[in-house]
Parts: C-alpha cells; sequence; structure tokens
C-alpha cells in the first residue's frame, strides 16, 4: 500500500512505535489539533485501518449467529459494532458495522484484516455470504462532528453514504453500562467515513488534519476501548464495560454467549478497566504495557497494565489501564515506566462489584458449620 497523502502536509510526523503505523501521529502541534478535532474543524486520517466487506442475503443472520451484538435487524445506513469472541468469551476481534442494504462493512484494526477474513472464510459453510478485504480501495476518515465535512467525498453503497456512527455515546438496545454516574462517552461524537483511496489526496489538501495522538487522547477522554490497545488474550467484554455498546445479553446463543451471561449474572469480572489521572512533571508518559503497581505491605506489586496513555489538551496526562478487581479505588497507584515511577490517580470505570446482576443468593456449602 502506498504511503499516505496526508505525509505530505507540513508537519505530518509518525511516533516511532506508534499504534496507528503508516498514518501521520501528529502534525506539529497535537494539543491544538485536539482542540480543532473536538470541535468538528479537523478530520483524521485513519488509511492504515481495515475494511472487510460481507455480501449475500445471509449476512445479517449469519454475523448475528457468530458475533456478540444483535444484528439481524439493521437497517441500511444504521451502525452497530460487535465482537467475535473464543468459545471462553474471550475478545478475539472488535468490528465496526454498517449496512447499506446489500453490503455489510465492518471496521477493524490493521492487525485483524487478515485473520478474520479468513476466520469468516471457514465459518461460512454454505451459507450465502462472501467476505473480501476492501482495504486497498477504501479509507476510513473521522471525525468528532454532527455532519461529514462537505470536503470529504463520502463513497456509497446502494446509495447510502458509508459513514459509520460509533454507538459508544449512548447504551445500545440490550447492552448494559457498569459505570455510574455521568458518563463521558455521552459526549462522543464519533464518526468514519469511508472514501475512495483515489480520493485520500484530496481530503488532505482540502481539509484541516490532526493527527492520531490527538483522536486517541479524546478516546480516552470518553473512556472508549478499542482492540488494539485495551484488549489482550484474556480480555472479556465486561472488564472494559464493553457490555455497553457491543453485546446484546437477550439475543441468542453464540460462540462465548455463555461466559457473557454467567460473569453478567452470577459473577465478577477479574479486572477492570480505569482511568488514570497521572503525574506529568517529569513530563514522561508511559508506554503501553507499562506495568500498573500498588503498594502492599510496604511493596510495590504489580496490579495491572498501561493500555492507552495520551496528553489531553484540558485533562494533561491521562491512560486508560486493565487492573486486578481486587484493588481498591481509593488505592494509590503508580505506573513503572523503565524504572520511573510515575504517581497515578485511579479514576473508576468498571466497578469492582461490576457483574452479578442476577442477586442470586449464595447458599452454604453442604455440611458446612454456621458460626455465631
Amino acid at each position: 500500500m502506498t504511503a499516505s497523502p496526508f505525509f505530505g502536509i507540513a508537519g505530518a510526523v509518525e511516533v516511532p512505535g506508534a499504534i496507528d503505523a503508516g498514518v501521520p501521529s501528529h502534525y506539529g502541534n497535537p494539543n491544538i489539533e485536539q482542540r480543532r478535532l473536538a470541535g468538528g474543524a479537523a478530520v483524521v486520517d485513519l488509511s492504515n485501518r481495515g475494511v472487510i466487506s460481507v455480501t449475500g442475503p445471509d449476512r445479517l443472520t449469519w454475523l448475528n449467529s457468530i458475533t456478540s451484538a444483535e444484528l439481524r435487524f439493521v437497517q441500511p445506513g444504521e451502525s452497530s459494532e460487535t465482537l467475535f469472541l473464543d468459545p471462553q468469551g474471550h475478545i478475539e476481534y472488535a468490528a465496526g458495522v454498517l449496512d447499506d442494504g446489500e453490503t455489510t462493512w465492518l471496521l477493524v484494526d490493521p492487525q485483524a484484516v487478515e485473520p478474520l477474513v479468513a476466520w469468516l472464510n471457514r465459518m461460512k459453510f454454505m451459507l450465502r455470504v462472501e467476505i473480501a478485504d476492501r482495504t486497498p480501495e477504501f479509507a476510513r476518515i473521522g471525525f468528532l462532528s454532527d455532519e461529514v465535512p462537505a470536503t470529504v467525498p463520502v463513497a456509497s453503497g446502494s446509495g447510502i453514504p458509508l459513514v459509520w456512527r460509533d454507538p459508544w455515546a449512548s447504551v445500545v438496545a440490550g447492552g448494559h453500562q457498569y459505570a455510574n454516574g455521568q458518563h463521558p462517552g455521552a459526549d462522543w461524537n464519533w464518526k468514519e467515513a469511508l472514501v475512495a483511496r483515489t480520493a485520500l489526496g484530496d481530503v488532505a489538501s482540502t481539509h484541516p488534519a490532526a493527527g492520531t495522538l490527538a483522536a486517541e487522547a479524546l478516546r480516552v477522554a470518553a473512556w472508549r476501548p478499542r482492540f488494539a490497545t485495551e484488549v489482550d488474550e484474556k480480555t472479556i467484554p465486561h472488564e472494559l464495560d464493553w457490555l455497553r455498546s457491543a453485546v446484546h445479553l437477550a439475543k441468542g446463543c453464540y460462540r462465548g454467549q455463555e461466559t457473557v451471561a454467567k460473569v453478567h449474572n452470577l459473577g465478577h469480572p477479574p479486572r477492570r478497566l480505569v482511568m488514570l489521572h497521572l503525574d506529568g512533571s517529569d513530563s514522561v508518559l508511559p508506554t503501553h504495557g507499562a506495568p500498573v503497581r500498588a503498594e502492599r505491605a510496604g511493596e510495590q506489586v504489580d496490579v495491572g497494565r498501561i493500555t492507552t496513555a495520551a496528553i489531553h489538551h484540558e485533562l494533561g496526562p491521562i491512560a486508560l489501564a486493565v487492573i486486578k478487581r481486587s484493588v481498591k479505588p481509593d488505592a494509590v497507584l503508580s505506573v513503572d515506566e523503565d524504572g520511573q515511577l510515575i504517581a497515578a490517580a485511579q479514576q473508576v470505570i468498571v466497578p469492582a462489584d461490576a457483574g452479578a446482576v442476577a442477586d442470586v443468593p449464595r447458599l452454604p456449602r453442604l455440611g458446612a458449620v454456621r458460626r455465631p
């Protein structure tokens, strides 16, 4: 794939080791770019990310049967998102979903494209569906505004503009939110437009751009999980509060559904997502995977890991982290970045008591002695 034309914009830089490789991380001033993006005055080049198409009359019922969301009734132009789980309920892939009446478009992180296409082809059996990687044809452009910028030539399918609207702004039908109180995701007005790759140069030359660092900082502030950063091989949806937008708790069976129901109704997720407010006095931002530590018996012990860290234009240095459920909300935390400890204040997203909504009373063990 050729280099993105957004690198032709003055100041365009790709930060070494960036999660979003192949597109500009920033254009010289991420804070100004954040303000423009948050105000609807900038777009983000997401042309490194994947686009998969699923066509055929069985596409929605088939995808519904193998993923976590209710997709059977998605109407042309409607957006959704869904998770592909393994039999134990761990997240294998995540996808934004957009249907145009003839094709279902799956928006995925770049590392998921090839394995997900291969897996979907193995799972189609005799059903009337066809799967294709459309990333070479279509690029994704992200923005935060009610309307698509006039300078973005949105592709269409069956006469439907291909614009995905992130459902994170509210709890979807059949979903569930663990976070308490006012949710910052309510203001997350994120959209992504599909454009022909041949039109990327026109977008880059006609509309102000923000780098992926700006988009990631705003995402962290909205507590919005992402597959490429927040998910590891053990992640279940409950840990990231992803039942909020990508899981329907009352639909039929699908792979991993037993774990989703059991943890939600009877158990608790073993880990939980938090947002950390980081000490920025040393100007050190932790990297993905940096250990999160808490003091126990006078020693610093690992209790989790950083998933995404960013510098927000208003909040300063912040991060999403996945930590053990047993960590108390008022625990004093720090992040170990190559031996340097960064103080961190915890803001609870997924509470320690998340799950067990069925409130089934625990029965005493047979033969157990009751103590007064």
